[in-house]
């Protein structure tokens, strides 16, 4: 073939086989290739798998994102959307969320929940407020909380990980974004985030979850101070608790943005870096089927070219609902769309808008 021709007498000829002949690479080959391999090579072969686990399909679903606060207990150095006690911030009451899922009717079909980590809000508050939720919208999927969120709900209300967890999904929780995964390695995680939960805590988290039922997605935060050999070490202890539970819906790349935080001397990568990082995300992550372009974070032009790179879903329309990227400088500074230009802006890269639902059930062929 003529990629095999192009890498033939390299250092990742061997690699590119395996990949092609859809066989697992280690960390090292992963770091190998990530670090050795024209971005070509990597477009062609992130772009193969994609072709053999979901052909010309784009995914997205109709959703509304609830930020209840910006208040936090923790203070990451990347984050430019948390205020402390006393600060300007927000803090919507019950009354305002309800309002807001209320307001959009049956234009969503998820309803997606996260934000500070406030410091009285436990189990209960947020269980009775999936009740309500459901009173108004019955089928509306609940995807609610990083994980960073539910530790520490759980520990207001005096309940193990497994106890908060079954309890979430008694009241209406049916399924976890991704976040506060950030980064794994155990050195750099404290240096960006050093309050925060674990690694191993954030993994068990999740894997509690996929035994009780609840399907989670997963994320990694780069751009940052982390090295290569962290972000495939990340994406191989995913891919290992994949191997275990099978709970993961979708990755998510999330790229550190430097507007208005502590991390701002760093500046950002570049587009070619965010290319890499989501194709040999799709490269590595072997037993993961989708991975997502969060286009308010990305920019809606940057998920189009993602496309040929391994990327096969664009998230929601949203409805300018979230301003956790926006207030770091997100491209989109008001993300909103409505399905007619989410399906027109992946038709217009060739390709085949799908709507599904949060677990990737096909509703409509476009």
């Amino acid at each position: 073939m003529i990629i095999q021709e192009i890498v033939k007498g390299t250092l990742i000829e061997e690699v590119v086989s395996k990949v092609m002949a859809g066989q697992r690479i280690s960390v090292e080959e992963g770091i190998l290739l990530y670090e050795k391999a024209d971005l070509s090579v990597l477009g062609f072969l992130a772009n193969e798998i994609r072709i053999r686990k979901n052909g010309d399909y784009v995914y997205f679903n109709r959703n509304l994102h609830i930020e209840p606060t910006n208040q936090c207990v923790y203070t990451c150095k990347f984050c430019s959307y948390y205020r402390k006690k006393g600060e300007e911030g927000w803090e919507f009451s019950r009354e305002e969320i309800l309002q807001q899922v209320s307001d959009m009717g049956d234009q969503i079909t998820e309803v997606h929940i996260v934000g500070g980590v406030h410091p009285k809000w436990d189990v209960h508050y947020y269980g009775s407020l999936f009740q309500q939720i459901k009173a108004i919208r019955p089928d509306v999927h609940i995807k609610a909380f990083t994980a960073v969120e539910i530790s520490y709900i759980c520990k207001r209300a005096n309940m193990t990980l497994k106890e908060g967890l079954a309890a979430l999904k008694n009241y209406g929780l049916d399924s976890i974004p991704g976040g506060g995964a950030e980064i794994f390695d155990e050195e750099v995680r404290p240096k960006i985030c050093p309050h925060k939960d674990t690694a191993e805590e954030w993994l068990q988290l999740h894997e509690i979850a996929h035994r009780l039922g609840i399907p989670s997605n997963a994320t990694i935060l780069y751009g940052h101070i982390e090295s290569i050999a962290n972000r495939i070490d990340h994406l191989n202890r995913l891919r290992e608790l994949q191997d275990r539970s099978a709970g993961f819906n979708v990755f998510i790349p999330l790229k550190y943005k430097k507007a208005n935080n502590e991390m701002s001397y760093l500046g950002e990568v570049s587009v070619i870096e965010d290319i890499k990082m989501y194709a040999m995300s799709r490269i590595f992550l072997d037993n993961f089927n989708h991975i997502k372009a969060y286009w308010p974070m990305i920019g809606k032009d940057i998920a189009q070219l993602l496309l040929s790179f391994g990327v096969d879903d664009f998230d929601g329309t949203i409805n300018d609902s979230t301003k956790i990227y926006s207030l770091a400088g997100a491209e989109d500074q008001s993300p909103s769309m409505n399905t007619e230009q989410m399906v027109n802006m992946i038709k217009a890269v060739g390709r085949q808008a799908v709507e599904r639902d949060s677990v990737y059930n096909i509703l409509k062929i476009y």
